[in-house]
């Protein structure tokens, strides 16, 4: 049976194009000469320059980057400790609660959550800046950090956990040096998730930002209103350029991981 045919091959490359096409137009005319950005007038790095000597998008990049860090690493803790509960619990009272409260911003709307925040921080008195954006990524990426971490712990053989407690760990010591670095694939996946998601959100971080605080995606978005600049395709390039290396340094690090655990339950199995 044919399983790669013509009709194949014209539907992934069409989809390729549809994806992806957009993305090299962009970075194509990041190198126009030209202010217009629809008009090509010769090949010209001029508007890197220009991006690295604007300061307010430097300073937005700074602080999107701060936020970006800092809640992901918060979402990826919290994740995983509800993933574990999630998992390792069992029934307990009060579990359908917990779980729904969860996965509640997974279908949440966007505008839905960013208002509640901004009410949430309006009244409780909190000003609001980096920390307030940093709290509402992190209220809605470790939602997906979750989903990520508890599909790797469902399917975790926990035998060896049960090994390592039957040779004295403690359950902390048998968590963190038998079961964490085997699901450390999906917890890095799910830190990458988290990191994605600030980078690229807009909505929640409109209703939560301050003034002294403006996230790239706002000036972004800011900027647009007035007209696209080369700079802005300057910029868009080289977000795509880091995107792009971190999901490639991402896969290959979660490959040679998935590659060393496999080579270690076969030398288990051997011996």
């Amino acid at each position: 049976m044919k399983r790669f045919s013509t009709f194949n091959a014209v539907s992934l490359t069409l989809g390729f194009a549809f994806l992806y096409l957009p993305m090299l137009i962009l970075v194509i005319y990041s190198f126009n000469a030209s202010k217009l950005v629809t008009v090509w007038a010769g090949f010209s790095t001029k508007w890197y320059g220009e991006l690295l000597q604007n300061e307010a998008f430097l300073d937005a990049a700074w602080v999107t980057i701060k936020v970006a860090v800092a809640s992901s690493t918060l979402a990826t803790v919290l994740g995983t400790m509800a993933a574990y509960v999630l998992v390792r619990a069992g029934r307990f009272s009060g579990r359908t609660l917990f779980s729904g409260m969860i996965y509640a911003p997974l279908v949440m709307p966007e505008v839905i959550t960013g208002l509640s925040l901004l009410l949430l921080f309006i009244g409780i008195g909190l000003d609001r800046g980096v920390l307030t954006i940093v709290l509402a990524h992190t209220t809605f990426s470790m939602a997906f950090v979750s989903v990520v971490v508890s599909s790797r712990l469902v399917s975790f053989d926990r035998s060896l956990e049960e090994a390592a407690l039957d040779l004295g760990a403690t359950p902390f010591d048998a968590f963190r040096l038998v079961t964490l670095p085997i699901i450390a694939p999906a917890v890095i996946s799910g830190w990458l998730l988290a990191f994605t998601l600030s980078l690229d959100d807009l909505v929640i971080a409109s209703f939560t930002a301050g003034p002294s605080a403006t996230t790239l995606p706002i000036k972004i978005f800011s900027a647009v209103r007035l007209g696209v600049s080369p700079e802005i395709n300057a910029l868009s390039t080289i977000m795509i350029a880091i995107v792009t290396v971190g999901v490639i340094s991402a896969s290959l690090v979660s490959k040679n991981a998935a590659l060393r655990q496999s080579r270690d339950e076969q030398a288990a199995a051997r011996t």
